[in-house]
């Protein structure tokens, strides 16, 4: 069984939603208010904690802004859409122009802020009863709150630190922004507590597992060039035997082959129920496949799509010659309608380059309910075991711990993309690893965090400018709402 948000009480929705200051808009303020109860007449069963910590998981699916943020922003695709003007927020975000006036900015802000309230709450609650189980639900909320908090802390930088209690409008101007060192403690606490106390095996697939929680710790520690704690967590979870990777990339990223063997942690996404423009974090499927999708597009297999986030010449060039991995994550459409019997038709759309992120795009036969282009069912692969490889592989080589098995960890990726052993130690073993992050996770969201982290985002992002864009700016609403005298992040 796969877990499913949408077994979230909404009146518990809403009641949360009435006692926090992030996150909150009139989509959910006003879900059937008939059905609405206290909040501090709440927790009063097992089944409310149960209910509650489903809610808290929620919020994940909304987060797939930040993996187009991860793209858009750097090397690897461009913003894309109909024309300049389609979503202007992510045209300013790919030209590096973005300030504090950005929907998908603000998006991000108080998204993911909702889904730190909602684990917030039931960590306020926690000591309400006591009941067989408590302690699962109570860490799987604490891996929540760290993911959010991470997701916030990469983009964002410093952020006003809440844990275990809900902040109202009347407390809010007291709340400082933290700096980045001390959320990154908090999400080490709370990852240190999750690792201990979940499961290696999920009880249901799309929970948060002990290898999940040791995955995000140790790239919690790779973030902040903690490399030999980096190297500890992401041990633990080669150690722990129970991933491996998938042996048909072709096929990783289709519906059929979710929740993997490879899958360290996956959002969870359905086409089941419909969705609108008018609540976007509301869905229950994953808009970014609908928005990658080919504009105007007829033909065999795919669907249509806004043509968003479009790939690279850049990052077409970066493939080796034989890799595997190429045709699964760059669909070159010029190439597929020659090759195909039928007719293919599309439209050329803004900043067209011919190329697709062939991950995660519509395809014909996971077409849902409601608008197509909101309901794809295909999940989002958060931690995959590659990546764990990859960064045990990096906190080895960088923290000068042991080159030998980062290579060994490196070269293991590489034997599935039917590529070269490779031969390196030092400097030059650091680059391969960088460059086989690119193009093993491409699409996924990721590039732009691995350039500004290891210090390579300005000469690899045009527009970027050292001292400013490391970090994304704190949306000016936000700051005027808060009352708090936070200072914007530099140079914005």
């Amino acid at each position: 069984m796969i877990i499913n948000t949408k077994r979230y009480l909404k009146y518990i929705l809403v009641t949360i939603c009435q006692l926090t200051f992030f996150g909150c808009s009139d989509d959910y303020v006003d879900i059937d208010p008939a059905a609405t109860i206290d909040a501090d007449s709440y927790f009063n069963s097992p089944q409310d904690y149960e209910d509650a910590v489903v809610g808290a998981y929620d919020l994940l699916q909304a987060s797939y802004i930040n993996v187009w943020v991860g793209d858009i922003a750097s090397d690897n695709t461009l913003a894309g859409g109909e024309n300049a003007n389609d979503v202007i927020a992510l045209q300013e975000i790919d030209d590096m122009r973005h300030g504090a006036v950005n929907d998908q900015l603000r998006n991000i802000w108080s998204w993911m802020y909702a889904g730190i309230s909602r684990t917030n709450y039931i960590f306020e609650n926690k000591d309400k009863i006591d009941f067989e189980g408590k302690e699962q639900i109570l860490a799987e909320a604490a891996f929540l709150r760290a993911y959010y908090y991470f997701e916030l802390v990469k983009i964002f930088g410093d952020l006003p630190l809440i844990v275990d209690e809900r902040a109202t409008f009347e407390g809010l101007s007291s709340i400082p922004r933290s700096p980045k060192a001390e959320v990154y403690t908090q999400i080490e606490k709370d990852l240190e507590y999750a690792a201990a106390n979940l499961d290696v095996t999920p009880a249901q697939l799309g929970r948060a597992t002990k290898g999940a929680a040791l995955a995000l710790l140790g790239k919690a520690h790779l973030y902040q060039d903690e490399f030999s704690e980096a190297a500890d967590a992401l041990e633990q979870v080669i150690g722990l035997g129970v991933y491996d990777l998938f042996d048909d990339y072709s096929t990783l990223f289709l519906t059929q082959n979710e929740n993997n063997i490879e899958s360290v942690f996956e959002i969870q996404y359905t086409n089941e129920e419909g969705a609108g423009f008018e609540c976007l974090q509301c869905v229950e499927g994953n808009v970014a496949v609908g928005f990658n999708g080919i504009r105007g597009y007829d033909g065999p297999l795919y669907a249509d799509g806004f043509s968003f986030n479009v790939p690279t010449q850049d990052l077409v060039d970066a493939f080796e010659s034989g890799d595997l991995r190429f045709e699964p994550t760059i669909l070159d459409i010029e190439a597929f309608a020659a090759a195909q019997e039928e007719e293919v038709t599309y439209t050329k759309g803004y900043e067209h380059t011919g190329y697709y992120n062939h991950k995660y795009i519509p395809r014909a036969a996971d077409i849902g309910q409601g608008d197509v282009h909101l309901t794809s069912p295909v999940n989002y692969r958060a931690i995959r075991y590659a990546d764990v490889l990859l960064m045990a592989a990096e906190a080895l080589n960088r923290g000068g711990i042991d080159d030998s098995k980062a290579l060994g960890y490196l070269n293991e990726v590489r034997d599935r993309a039917d590529l070269d052993q490779l031969s390196l130690t030092g400097q030059n073993l650091t680059d391969a690893i960088l460059k086989e992050r690119r193009v093993e996770l491409a699409g996924e969201g990721h590039r732009f965090f691995d350039l500004v982290r290891t210090g390579q985002a300005a000469a690899n992002i045009d527009g970027f400018v050292a001292g400013k864009h490391e970090v994304f700016p704190i949306p000016q609403i936000e700051i005027d709402l808060a009352g708090a005298g936070w200072k914007q992040n530099d140079n914005y």
